[in-house]
């Protein structure tokens, strides 16, 4: 096939993600869509990843890990955001929930082209990830989820309180070196106005 011809709707699809929104089940104070979240999500384990290097002798590729984080909700342009209680609710809703992703990810992976594919695949498929690059990007989604949940509570949006609740126990269960550092020291200022953070008064 000559490169003139070549053509991929891979990146229409990812600009697409800015349309689904998160946390569907639930009225949201401040609306959030996949592709901010994903964003958030990258910057967070890559503050870990380099935490975790810098602070407790890791090894790991914070580059890496980012781009990865950047992907990691990728197939939910094909899915859509299936909210947790939902997605956990039974083992069979889990297991076909995992069958339906690793459908998407096929579709995802095959609209690029061939020359390329290999070099998406770790980034779409994250099965092929190192196990740690793994745990790094799922302790960035809960620490993103449980900030979430605190700009919903500040906003008076109870809704949130028994998500907040639970995503702070599980974070606080971690035995990431990493993920306690965060919290303590960048956590506590993410509830603050701009006047706050500016220590204007």
């Amino acid at each position: 096939m000559k490169e003139n011809t070549l053509t991929s709707s891979f990146y229409a699809y990812l600009t697409r993600l800015r349309w689904i929104k998160r946390w569907g089940l639930k009225r949201n104070a401040h609306e959030e869509n996949v592709m901010e979240h994903s964003w958030e999500v990258s910057v967070i384990a890559h503050t870990l990843a380099l935490i975790k290097n810098r602070y407790f002798n890791g090894q790991v590729d914070a580059n890496a890990i980012a781009t990865a984080a950047l992907y990691h909700d990728i197939t939910e342009v094909i899915t859509g955001d299936l909210p947790t209680p939902i997605k956990y609710y039974s083992e069979e809703i889990r297991n076909a929930y995992k069958e339906i992703e690793k459908q998407a990810e096929m579709e995802l992976l095959h609209l690029l082209p061939s020359e390329i594919r290999e070099d998406f695949r770790p980034l779409i498929c994250h099965e092929h990830l190192p196990e740690e690059h793994i745990k790094i990007i799922k302790a960035a989604d809960k620490i993103s989820a449980y900030l979430k949940c605190q700009a919903e509570l500040k906003a008076g949006n109870l809704e949130f309180e028994i998500a907040a609740e639970h995503l702070a126990l599980r974070i606080a269960e971690s035995d990431q070196q990493e993920v306690a550092f965060f919290m303590r020291v960048f956590a506590p200022s993410c509830g603050l106005t701009l006047d706050g953070l500016m220590k204007t008064y």
